[in-house]
């Protein structure tokens, strides 16, 4: 019970990191919205404009992902015994929504717009919109830096990047500093060349990032919310120790899914060897849930079958045997 204790204390710790990340991003990208906004009406820059939809829908994704922090960790109760964790995933899938929506169909249609109608911007909107971008350029640096410090701190891109939360304001401010960067360049070969394509590019380049990376992050909240397994290293660990145990003959099958970012479930489906009597059955029994649960942490929840049907039959199970489904 201590060791499950101090798993939950380091997860708070985790989360608390996490939201502090959150909302430097948040606080950021709500003033660079509304800088780019002003200056990108002052302006008449598409390219501009289009960086504010993507401050606009950032600033919105860090207000989702602030919910998933909160009601991720709720206990489990009776409508939803497995617990909350799955709610990290479902808002992860509504800030990639948030990102394709409000961010990548606005930009596009900001570069088509600028390729229809044209524009006419002055020196003076061309300098307060690189005057923008600038100062925004230097905010999302800081809140990305801010973002890639927790990932080293919690072991890196493998560990790091598992939460869905931190994954997705490192997707955020490292597509919002290259998209600055496109809009700059876009607005700087507008004032040199005078042709307003150069931003509607840019515009357009934005769009097709910002879908991009919304496509990969709901792709990812998705394989998450349909039941995805654990890594399988973890599951060969879980196979190999309840192979080594000395009252299980084979085996049958084994069933892994992850119920939130450090639990999971598992299911073995075991043929014991002859003779065990019920009472030695049940020891068996609760000394492997035991021994699953120390050699992975995340196991918290395990279920044992036993049953002598033939393996070939349960190895014919997708499941069982590692098969995916699906694009």
């Amino acid at each position: 019970m201590s060791g499950t204790g101090g798993e939950e204390k380091t997860d708070r710790k985790a989360d608390r990191r996490t939201r502090v990340t959150v909302l430097v991003a948040l606080a950021a990208n709500l003033v660079i919205a509304a800088a780019k906004a002003v200056g990108g009406f002052v302006a008449g820059s598409p390219a501009l404009l289009s960086e504010a939809a993507h401050s606009v829908a950032d600033s919105m994704n860090e207000i989702f992902l602030l919910a998933a922090l909160r009601r991720s960790r709720r206990p489990a109760d009776r409508r939803h015994p497995f617990g909350y964790g799955k709610e990290r995933f479902f808002w992860s899938l509504l800030a990639a929504v948030g990102i394709f929506v409000m961010g990548g169909c606005f930009s596009f249609f900001q570069g088509v717009e600028a390729l229809r109608t044209g524009a006419d911007e002055k020196l003076g909107g061309y300098v307060a919109g690189l005057i923008v971008l600038g100062v925004a350029l230097l905010a999302e640096g800081g809140s990305l830096l801010r973002a890639l410090h927790q990932v080293r701190g919690q072991g890196g891109l493998a560990d790091g990047m598992r939460d869905p939360a931190l994954r997705t304001v490192v997707a955020e401010d490292g597509t919002a500093v290259l998209g600055v960067c496109l809009a700059m360049t876009g607005m700087a070969l507008h004032m040199v060349t005078g042709q307003v394509v150069w931003e509607a590019c840019a515009s357009l380049a934005i769009g097709t990032l910002l879908v991009y990376v919304a496509y990969r992050l709901g792709r990812e909240a998705r394989d998450q919310l349909i039941g995805e397994a654990a890594d399988p290293e973890a599951s060969g660990r879980i196979r190999a120790l309840l192979s080594a145990q000395p009252e299980i003959d084979s085996v049958e099958a084994l069933f892994t899914m992850k119920t939130g970012l450090d639990s999971t479930l598992v299911a073995a489906r075991v043929d014991l060897v002859p003779g065990l009597d019920s009472e030695r059955v049940e020891e068996v029994a609760v000394r492997i849930k035991k021994s699953i649960a120390r050699t992975v942490s995340e196991a918290d929840q395990v279920f044992l079958d036993v049953t002598d049907r033939p393996a070939r039959e349960a190895a014919e199970s997708p499941a069982a045997t590692g098969e995916r489904g699906g694009a």
